[in-house]
């Protein structure tokens, strides 16, 4: 597998975002980026791991993962225009799928954790504005941040109960993407409901991030 990381240490990583630098407890100088995502793991709170993985994986990767945590937390609820629209995009990231995904984001419920899904897809890069208006260009930090609110907020709006083991998850499967393999993450209410079709597409959509 062809690791998907960036960075040779957690320290670079928090060098290129500064916005990272409230994260404790800090890295070790030579600590490995996925090192460092464990340890913060088993730390407080444990959800520093998912906010230090939106920024450790390339923008259109990091959009994937989220996507997959927030379609496997909330299942049919994720079922919504924004979803759909991130989803678009980063199967073919393409200029208009990424305006598209922004006008949905910022005309969409901020409670809703898909609303997110489709900010990040908007702040990935280019432009913000209205075609007709100056460009305004968002800092680089700025779809990492929307990427982790929507895995935030989608397993915050969980039972109690579940929300340490939703965590778990959806690092473990961010680790797992990182290393190479797939983003997919395992629901802890029920077995893969996808139909054949979706996991080949989805299993096709991975192969293309390794080309």
């Amino acid at each position: 597998m062809t690791s998907r990381v960036r960075f040779s240490t957690a320290r670079d990583v928090i060098e290129a975002f500064q916005d990272l630098r409230r994260i404790s407890p800090r890295p070790a100088d030579t600590a490995a980026p996925l090192d460092y995502v464990r340890q913060l793991l088993v730390s407080r709170p444990p959800t520093n791991a998912i906010l230090f993985l939106a920024y450790l994986l390339p923008r259109r990767e990091a959009v994937w993962w989220a996507r997959q945590c927030v379609g496997a937390i909330l299942g049919p609820r994720s079922d919504d225009d924004a979803l759909r629209a991130a989803d678009a995009w980063v199967r073919a990231p393409e200029e208009e799928r990424r305006l598209a995904a922004l006008a949905i984001g910022t005309a969409g419920d901020q409670a809703r954790a898909t609303t997110w899904l489709a900010l990040a897809v908007g702040r990935s890069g280019g432009s913000v504005s209205a075609p007709d208006q100056k460009p305004i260009v968002l800092s680089p930090s700025a779809c990492a941040q929307a990427v982790n609110a929507a895995i935030v907020l989608a397993i915050c709006g969980e039972e109690p109960k579940t929300i340490r083991g939703w965590v778990d998850a959806c690092v473990e499967a961010g680790i797992r993407f990182a290393e190479g393999g797939e983003a997919r993450v395992v629901a802890l209410r029920s077995p893969d409901s996808r139909s054949p079709a979706a996991a080949q597409q989805d299993a096709k959509l991975a192969q293309s991030f390794k080309d």
